[in-house]
């Protein structure tokens, strides 16, 4: 079984739609992707929420230690975080009822898909955000 990824115009769509997006693994590190990426789509209007339980803040928002710690609505889950650490992220994503679980360009992991498949979430893997959206304008 291989992740699907919805297709170039629906991931447009999707980015078109977003407003909040929560960023788990999030670095305070400008030399981290993770950092890079999040800078880029916090300049492009997108509201950035750092999920990670080891810093304070980054990017002048207030970190979080977990998806649960979020009030309001979470359109996009943006995961920097090892492909065998994703499903305890999707489980936590579940609980936390955001629209999608975007993992970054490199993670995959099946578990975790098909779990949020069957649920019937948006699920993307293997592809990085800030290249989508360069592509989707």
């Amino acid at each position: 079984m291989a992740v699907e990824n919805p297709s170039l115009e629906e991931m447009g769509a999707i980015l078109k739609k977003a407003k909040r997006i929560a960023v788990v693994g999030l670095s305070n590190n400008p030399e981290r992707t993770s950092y890079q990426v999040s800078e880029v789509m916090q300049k492009a209007g997108y509201e950035i929420i750092p999920v990670n339980p080891t810093i304070d803040e980054v990017l002048g928002v207030k970190a979080v230690a977990s998806l649960k710690d979020i009030e309001g609505h979470i359109d996009i889950v943006n995961v920097f975080r090892r492909s065998e650490q994703l499903f305890d992220v999707a489980k936590e994503f579940v609980e936390a009822d955001a629209d999608v679980f975007w993992a970054q360009q490199g993670l995959v992991n099946e578990e975790a898909y098909e779990f949020l498949k069957e649920k019937g979430y948006t699920v993307i893997m293997d592809r990085c955000i800030k290249v989508i959206h360069s592509l989707t304008r």
